[in-house]
């Protein structure tokens, strides 16, 4: 197993600590960069996260720096506190042979007890932009013997405006020195940051779907708001997955995880407005198994990095192929098959296709998953949104037709005293012997269910359907 790595060109005390991890051969990230790194040379790298960059990364920094420095030689930079938490602590697995310390500094913690780490010694220091700069005016980090500079998620970091404070930041290291970048896309910004920052850089790009996406089953499910609960109780008690479940607001995360912790799952949430000390124990009670169930938004999701995740769920479906990407990233890791489910109401079935073809596979439509006897903890509702066109309208079949007298005017009048429903919400009616079908507004929807079968037409009762156009032949 240990040549798998050696002969990549991971120094054997690192793909010692790989094979510890469980770790089976090199990604091909790190197949593209570790021994180009490790020599010494600027490159920048096109990788999505799960694709194995820390690892990559993490290997060319232990494999060029000496351990037991008192000042760092080796600086990472990232856009959020959780990712920094993250690298660090895989960089931390890595080096269990060589001896290296590796110190987090971010925001929204004690910057008292980071600054005593520092004051320790350590080899890399993983930071987000503001707090590096914090500790550089506060004399308590030293960059004056960097030898490698990593940027992660570089444009993560110029789209939250750290551009100016990663130039601020290299101003204070040696201009002889190596650098790293990764990231997902390669905007222009990217290009002039390596231009004016790198000497030749080498470019490398590794195919997110070909390293994430074979290892992640993807299907959507057509399901409108009202009835995304309901879908979402299904799965969970049905298949039972370890799942991360995205939404777009703080807002919808907060309500979500209300809704779901009143039916007694094992649920927790994180976005942008905890503290970060609660933030941190979520994520650590996922990863040991204490959280089955993790909400979470985007921003607060990146840099997660849990290797047992069976499901990602787009509660809400994400607007680009990016953030689809990221997100489904989150499964489908550490060579373990994964699962993506993603919620799609009616309005939204053109990102199905768009993400098909962005990602070059299928995303396959699946119904809400059932299982004989079981008896739903949420109850299914009629959503109007989802069954209507693009004109709101929605099909009801209704037990009268032309033996019962009825024309289409009639029959139209008929509904509107008994229904309540206004002149301008009936569209099309198709007359039928005894059973028609009426276009109505969804507005109305709940008139023509709930107050029609109340009535009766010379003694017969008044039945009313709901047409799901999913279901016409």
């Amino acid at each position: 197993m240990l040549d798998n790595f050696t002969k990549k060109g991971v120094p054997e005390n690192i793909a010692r600590a790989m094979v510890d991890m469980g770790w089976e051969k090199p990604t091909p990230i790190q197949e593209e960069t570790v021994a180009f790194g490790i020599d010494g040379k600027d490159m920048f790298a096109q990788a999505q996260t799960g694709t194995g960059k820390t690892g990559a990364f993490g290997t060319i920094i232990l494999g060029r720096i000496p351990s037991g420095n008192k000042i760092p030689s080796a600086i990472v930079l990232v856009p959020t506190r959780e990712l920094a938490n993250q690298v660090a602590g895989e960089i931390d697995n890595l080096s269990k042979y060589t001896g290296h310390e590796t110190v987090p500094i971010y925001g929204g913690a004690s910057i008292e007890k980071q600054i005593s780490l520092l004051e320790k010694g350590t080899d890399i220091v993983v930071g987000t932009p503001g707090r590096v700069i914090d500790m550089m005016e506060r004399g308590a980090l030293n960059l004056s013997e960097i030898s490698i500079l990593v940027l992660d998620e570089a444009d993560r970091m110029l789209d939250m405006g750290f551009i100016e404070d990663i130039e601020t930041i290299m101003k204070g290291m040696p201009k002889e020195r190596q650098m790293v970048l990764f990231s997902a896309t390669m905007p222009e910004d990217i290009k002039r940051l390596a231009s004016d920052y790198m000497d030749k850089p080498k470019e490398i790009t590794v195919s997110q779907d070909e390293v994430v996406l074979d290892l992640t089953k993807q299907y959507y499910i057509a399901v409108g708001r009202r009835n995304k609960t309901w879908a979402l109780a299904r799965i969970l008690d049905i298949d039972k997955p370890k799942a991360i479940i995205f939404c777009q607001t703080k807002r919808m995360v907060d309500m979500l995880h209300e809704r779901l912790t009143k039916l007694k799952y094992k649920v927790e949430a994180i976005h942008g407005d905890l503290p970060q000390v609660k933030r941190e124990k979520v994520i650590q009670d996922l990863r040991d198994g204490k959280t089955e169930i993790l909400i979470a938004t985007d921003v607060a999701a990146r840099g997660l990095d849990v290797d047992d995740i069976d499901y990602v769920i787009n509660y809400d479906m994400p607007g680009d192929v990016e953030t689809y990407i990221h997100r489904i990233g989150r499964t489908g890791r550490a060579g373990k098959e994964g699962t993506a489910v993603s919620f799609v109401t009616s309005a939204e079935e053109y990102l199905v296709k768009e993400f098909e073809i962005r990602t070059g596979m299928e995303i396959e439509k699946r119904d809400v998953p059932e299982e004989e006897g079981m008896k739903d903890r949420v109850r299914k509702v009629i959503d109007y949104d989802q069954l209507s066109d693009h004109f709101g309208m929605v099909k009801f079949g209704i037990n009268l037709g032309t033996d019962d007298g009825y024309s289409r005017v009639s029959l139209a009048d008929f509904i509107l005293r008994n229904g309540r429903v206004r002149d301008i919400a009936i569209g099309k009616i198709e007359m039928g012997d005894e059973y028609s079908i009426v276009e109505v507004h969804r507005d109305f929807g709940n008139r023509m269910t709930m107050d029609l079968p109340k009535c009766k037409h010379k003694g017969k009762r008044i039945e009313v359907d709901v047409i799901d156009p999913d279901e016409e032949e």
